[in-house]
């Protein structure tokens, strides 16, 4: 069974987090039965954006980087305080992590940021939501930004707004198994 971390910081967009819980969840059941999805943060409960509440089933310290094969990480809010979670060292330790231990990360929108704050994208390819701000910051972090959709580079993939949410979900589980099989759940979902 190969296992996915979803990793929540206060402030995530609910849209950019379901689509990894649905696609590994539709193959989990429709698929080859391979994936499943576990939800983190920094503490029980997270807030995302617009303030509904969810309770993850691990807390970052309880994780055992091994156990898991991919992490993805949405994108959020910064009036809703994305950035206090999503540049806590906890946060970037743990993304550190999975890059040493060799593991998919897959991120969605600004979720890239803390990618590139924790180091991770240096030198290499990126993107993140296409405004000059959000772009310029990633680049402050070595990050060669470029101007697409969505962007595979040394087991990372970022992409630039909420529109590519659900591509990336799908990239990531053909990186998790096969693009027979991610074709097969993207048919399914009627997409």
């Amino acid at each position: 069974m190969k296992k996915v971390l979803l990793l929540l910081a206060d402030g995530f967009e609910t849209f950019e987090a379901s689509v990894f819980i649905d696609v590994i969840g539709w193959n989990l059941v429709e698929g080859d039965c391979s994936t499943q999805l576990f939800t983190c943060g920094l503490k029980k409960e997270i807030k995302s954006s617009f303030n509904q509440r969810f309770i993850v089933d691990f807390i970052v310290d309880d994780i055992d980087i091994t156990l898991f094969d991919a992490l993805a990480i949405p994108g959020g809010f910064e009036v809703y305080g994305f950035y206090d979670d999503a540049y806590d060292e906890k946060f970037l330790e743990l993304i550190r992590g999975f890059k040493s231990n060799n593991k998919m990360i897959a991120s969605i929108c600004v979720g890239a940021l803390p990618l590139g704050k924790s180091g991770i994208l240096k030198d290499k390819k990126g993107t993140t939501y296409n405004s000059n701000v959000r772009r310029e910051a990633l680049k402050e972090f070595g990050v060669h930004v470029l101007n697409q959709p969505i962007v595979l580079d040394d087991n990372v993939i970022t992409s630039w707004n909420p529109s590519t949410a659900i591509d990336v979900a799908l990239l990531l589980l053909e990186q998790l198994t096969t693009k027979n099989n991610a074709d097969n759940i993207r048919k399914l979902m009627g997409f």
